[in-house]
Protein backbone atom coordinates (compact mmCIF):
# COMPACT_ATOMS: atom_id res chain seq x y z
CA UNK A 1 0.00 0.00 0.00
CA UNK A 2 1.14 3.49 -1.01
CA UNK A 3 2.63 5.33 1.83
CA UNK A 4 1.33 9.17 2.08
CA UNK A 5 3.51 11.50 2.71
CA UNK A 6 1.25 14.54 3.37
CA UNK A 7 -2.02 15.23 4.41
CA UNK A 8 -4.56 15.02 1.75
CA UNK A 9 -7.46 17.96 1.62
CA UNK A 10 -10.89 18.09 1.53
CA UNK A 11 -12.95 21.83 1.72
CA UNK A 12 -16.67 21.33 2.28
CA UNK A 13 -18.11 24.04 0.83
CA UNK A 14 -21.92 22.96 2.44
CA UNK A 15 -23.76 26.06 3.43
CA UNK A 16 -24.83 26.89 7.00
CA UNK A 17 -28.36 26.12 6.89
CA UNK A 18 -27.32 22.30 4.77
CA UNK A 19 -24.82 21.41 8.06
CA UNK A 20 -27.41 22.34 10.98
CA UNK A 21 -30.14 20.20 8.80
CA UNK A 22 -29.34 17.12 10.99
CA UNK A 23 -28.91 18.30 14.04
CA UNK A 24 -32.28 19.98 13.72
CA UNK A 25 -33.83 17.20 11.91
CA UNK A 26 -33.21 14.83 14.58
CA UNK A 27 -34.50 17.04 17.51
CA UNK A 28 -37.60 17.55 15.37
CA UNK A 29 -38.39 14.00 15.24
CA UNK A 30 -37.67 13.54 18.60
CA UNK A 31 -40.32 16.13 19.85
CA UNK A 32 -42.64 14.44 17.35
CA UNK A 33 -41.93 11.10 19.05
CA UNK A 34 -42.42 12.72 22.67
CA UNK A 35 -44.92 14.68 22.17
CA UNK A 36 -47.44 14.29 19.08
CA UNK A 37 -50.85 13.11 20.43
CA UNK A 38 -51.36 11.23 17.25
CA UNK A 39 -50.32 7.94 17.42
CA UNK A 40 -49.92 7.39 13.59
CA UNK A 41 -47.26 10.68 13.48
CA UNK A 42 -44.85 9.16 16.88
CA UNK A 43 -44.66 5.98 14.58
CA UNK A 44 -43.78 7.78 11.38
CA UNK A 45 -40.83 9.64 13.54
CA UNK A 46 -39.72 6.51 14.73
CA UNK A 47 -39.35 5.15 11.20
CA UNK A 48 -37.50 8.35 9.81
CA UNK A 49 -35.01 8.50 13.07
CA UNK A 50 -34.66 4.66 11.69
CA UNK A 51 -33.18 6.20 8.77
CA UNK A 52 -30.81 8.95 9.49
CA UNK A 53 -27.91 6.85 10.76
CA UNK A 54 -27.43 9.12 13.32
CA UNK A 55 -26.23 7.50 17.02
CA UNK A 56 -28.15 10.02 18.60
CA UNK A 57 -31.09 8.45 17.39
CA UNK A 58 -30.78 5.42 19.68
CA UNK A 59 -32.12 7.06 23.00
CA UNK A 60 -34.85 8.71 20.95
CA UNK A 61 -35.89 5.03 20.04
CA UNK A 62 -35.20 3.28 23.26
CA UNK A 63 -37.62 5.86 24.76
CA UNK A 64 -40.41 4.88 21.86
CA UNK A 65 -40.36 1.42 23.02
CA UNK A 66 -42.06 2.69 26.31
CA UNK A 67 -45.09 4.24 24.43
CA UNK A 68 -48.88 3.68 25.31
CA UNK A 69 -49.07 3.01 22.08
CA UNK A 70 -48.38 -0.65 20.28
CA UNK A 71 -48.22 0.79 16.80
CA UNK A 72 -45.52 3.17 17.75
CA UNK A 73 -43.21 0.48 19.77
CA UNK A 74 -43.43 -1.48 17.18
CA UNK A 75 -42.04 1.50 14.92
CA UNK A 76 -39.84 2.51 17.27
CA UNK A 77 -38.22 -1.48 17.34
CA UNK A 78 -38.58 -1.30 13.58
CA UNK A 79 -36.51 2.20 13.69
CA UNK A 80 -33.42 0.37 15.84
CA UNK A 81 -33.34 -2.65 13.43
CA UNK A 82 -33.30 0.09 10.64
CA UNK A 83 -30.75 2.24 12.08
CA UNK A 84 -28.01 -0.62 13.07
CA UNK A 85 -26.79 1.16 16.47
CA UNK A 86 -25.38 -1.59 18.73
CA UNK A 87 -26.13 0.66 21.55
CA UNK A 88 -29.60 -0.15 20.79
CA UNK A 89 -29.43 -4.11 21.83
CA UNK A 90 -30.16 -3.63 25.09
CA UNK A 91 -33.31 -1.59 25.58
CA UNK A 92 -34.51 -3.78 22.82
CA UNK A 93 -34.16 -6.85 24.75
CA UNK A 94 -35.13 -5.38 27.85
CA UNK A 95 -38.59 -5.15 25.43
CA UNK A 96 -38.77 -8.91 24.40
CA UNK A 97 -41.91 -9.83 26.61
CA UNK A 98 -44.15 -6.92 25.05
CA UNK A 99 -47.78 -7.41 26.13
CA UNK A 100 -48.50 -6.66 22.27
CA UNK A 101 -47.93 -9.61 20.00
CA UNK A 102 -46.86 -7.23 17.23
CA UNK A 103 -44.45 -5.19 19.18
CA UNK A 104 -42.81 -8.67 20.58
CA UNK A 105 -41.93 -9.85 16.83
CA UNK A 106 -40.61 -6.25 15.58
CA UNK A 107 -38.54 -6.58 18.45
CA UNK A 108 -37.41 -9.83 17.97
CA UNK A 109 -36.37 -9.18 14.40
CA UNK A 110 -34.64 -6.00 15.05
CA UNK A 111 -32.82 -8.31 17.85
CA UNK A 112 -32.04 -10.36 15.36
CA UNK A 113 -30.95 -7.46 12.73
CA UNK A 114 -28.60 -6.45 14.76
CA UNK A 115 -26.64 -9.55 16.11
CA UNK A 116 -26.16 -10.64 12.41
CA UNK A 117 -24.99 -7.02 11.85
CA UNK A 118 -22.51 -7.45 14.90
CA UNK A 119 -21.18 -10.78 13.41
CA UNK A 120 -20.99 -10.05 9.44
CA UNK A 121 -17.14 -10.98 8.54
CA UNK A 122 -14.90 -7.69 9.10
CA UNK A 123 -13.71 -5.78 6.10
CA UNK A 124 -10.42 -4.40 8.28
CA UNK A 125 -9.52 -4.35 11.91
CA UNK A 126 -9.21 -0.54 13.41
CA UNK A 127 -7.78 0.44 16.97
CA UNK A 128 -9.59 3.79 17.41
CA UNK A 129 -7.73 6.11 19.48
CA UNK A 130 -9.20 8.64 21.98
CA UNK A 131 -10.34 12.32 19.79
CA UNK A 132 -8.17 14.75 20.22
CA UNK A 133 -9.08 18.17 20.36
CA UNK A 134 -6.29 20.31 19.44
CA UNK A 135 -9.29 23.19 19.49
CA UNK A 136 -8.93 23.27 23.56
CA UNK A 137 -12.00 24.57 23.55
CA UNK A 138 -14.81 21.93 22.56
CA UNK A 139 -17.02 20.73 25.26
CA UNK A 140 -16.03 17.62 26.16
CA UNK A 141 -19.19 15.73 25.73
CA UNK A 142 -18.87 17.05 22.01
CA UNK A 143 -15.48 15.18 22.15
CA UNK A 144 -16.89 11.92 22.80
CA UNK A 145 -20.32 12.38 20.89
CA UNK A 146 -17.78 12.71 17.74
CA UNK A 147 -15.61 9.30 18.59
CA UNK A 148 -18.87 7.45 19.06
CA UNK A 149 -19.96 8.92 15.85
CA UNK A 150 -16.67 7.55 14.21
CA UNK A 151 -16.66 4.50 15.70
CA UNK A 152 -20.29 4.20 14.37
CA UNK A 153 -19.40 4.97 10.68
CA UNK A 154 -16.26 2.89 10.53
CA UNK A 155 -18.39 0.11 11.63
CA UNK A 156 -20.77 0.62 8.99
CA UNK A 157 -17.80 0.82 7.00
CA UNK A 158 -17.17 -2.42 7.54
CA UNK A 159 -14.13 -2.57 10.54
CA UNK A 160 -14.27 -4.63 13.48
CA UNK A 161 -13.34 -2.60 16.43
CA UNK A 162 -9.97 -3.54 18.67
CA UNK A 163 -10.50 -3.34 22.49
CA UNK A 164 -8.78 -1.21 24.53
CA UNK A 165 -5.10 -2.04 25.45
CA UNK A 166 -4.77 -4.55 23.24
CA UNK A 167 -1.55 -6.44 23.41
CA UNK A 168 0.49 -6.90 20.11
CA UNK A 169 0.52 -10.35 20.02
CA UNK A 170 -3.13 -10.00 20.32
CA UNK A 171 -3.88 -7.87 17.66
CA UNK A 172 -1.26 -10.36 15.40
CA UNK A 173 -3.99 -13.39 16.51
CA UNK A 174 -6.90 -12.01 15.70
CA UNK A 175 -5.85 -10.17 12.42
CA UNK A 176 -4.83 -14.19 11.19
CA UNK A 177 -7.86 -15.42 12.52
CA UNK A 178 -10.01 -12.76 10.47
CA UNK A 179 -7.62 -12.50 7.47
CA UNK A 180 -7.77 -8.77 7.66
CA UNK A 181 -5.44 -5.69 7.34
CA UNK A 182 -5.25 -3.93 11.04
CA UNK A 183 -5.29 0.30 11.54
CA UNK A 184 -4.50 2.57 14.22
CA UNK A 185 -6.68 5.88 13.69
CA UNK A 186 -5.62 8.61 16.11
CA UNK A 187 -8.66 11.10 15.41
CA UNK A 188 -7.77 15.10 15.87
CA UNK A 189 -9.75 17.92 15.96
CA UNK A 190 -8.24 21.58 14.81
CA UNK A 191 -9.42 25.19 14.55
CA UNK A 192 -9.51 26.45 10.78
CA UNK A 193 -9.00 30.13 9.83
CA UNK A 194 -12.52 31.06 8.94
CA UNK A 195 -13.27 29.97 12.26
CA UNK A 196 -14.49 26.52 11.20
CA UNK A 197 -13.40 23.13 12.03
CA UNK A 198 -10.88 20.67 10.42
CA UNK A 199 -11.33 16.97 11.26
CA UNK A 200 -7.95 14.99 10.82
CA UNK A 201 -7.50 11.01 10.73
CA UNK A 202 -3.68 9.99 11.27
CA UNK A 203 -3.57 6.53 10.07
CA UNK A 204 -1.47 3.85 10.57
CA UNK A 205 -0.68 0.00 10.46
CA UNK A 206 -1.69 -1.94 13.44
CA UNK A 207 -0.20 -3.69 15.50
CA UNK A 208 3.41 -2.42 13.84
CA UNK A 209 2.24 1.18 14.02
CA UNK A 210 4.00 2.33 10.69
CA UNK A 211 2.39 5.84 9.76
CA UNK A 212 0.56 5.70 6.69
CA UNK A 213 -0.62 9.00 6.50
CA UNK A 214 -3.62 11.52 7.15
CA UNK A 215 -6.89 12.86 5.76
CA UNK A 216 -8.28 16.15 6.54
CA UNK A 217 -11.77 17.56 5.91
CA UNK A 218 -12.70 21.20 6.65
CA UNK A 219 -15.72 22.86 7.15
CA UNK A 220 -17.38 26.33 8.62
CA UNK A 221 -20.45 27.94 8.92
CA UNK A 222 -22.25 26.17 11.49
CA UNK A 223 -22.13 25.64 14.79
CA UNK A 224 -19.54 23.44 15.79
CA UNK A 225 -21.47 19.96 16.73
CA UNK A 226 -23.22 20.46 13.43
CA UNK A 227 -19.82 20.66 11.66
CA UNK A 228 -18.73 17.78 13.17
CA UNK A 229 -21.75 15.98 12.09
CA UNK A 230 -20.85 16.40 8.45
CA UNK A 231 -18.01 15.67 8.60
CA UNK A 232 -17.42 12.23 10.22
CA UNK A 233 -18.91 10.50 7.44
CA UNK A 234 -17.05 12.64 5.17
CA UNK A 235 -13.96 12.10 6.75
CA UNK A 236 -13.86 8.25 7.15
CA UNK A 237 -15.02 7.90 3.57
CA UNK A 238 -12.38 10.14 2.24
CA UNK A 239 -9.96 8.04 4.71
CA UNK A 240 -11.26 4.64 3.24
CA UNK A 241 -10.51 5.49 -0.12
CA UNK A 242 -7.43 7.27 0.41
CA UNK A 243 -5.68 4.06 2.61
CA UNK A 244 -7.63 1.53 0.55
CA UNK A 245 -9.25 -0.10 3.65
CA UNK A 246 -9.94 -4.06 2.42
CA UNK A 247 -10.14 -7.50 3.85
CA UNK A 248 -7.53 -8.19 1.59
CA UNK A 249 -4.23 -9.55 3.21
Amino acid sequence: MQLLSSALVLLLLAPCAALAQGSSRIAFLGKQLQKSKDPRSRSQAALVLGATEDPEAVPLLCTGLKDESELVRAAAAKGLAKLLELDGLDCLQAHKSDADATVQAAVSEAVDALKEFQSRPPRFYVQLEAVKDRTGKLPAELVKATEARLRSRLMRSGARMAPAKETKSAAKGTLKKLRVRGYRITPELHATDSGGLRVALVCLTYPELSLMGQVEVNAAGAQPGDLLKALVPRAVEEAAETFEWSSET
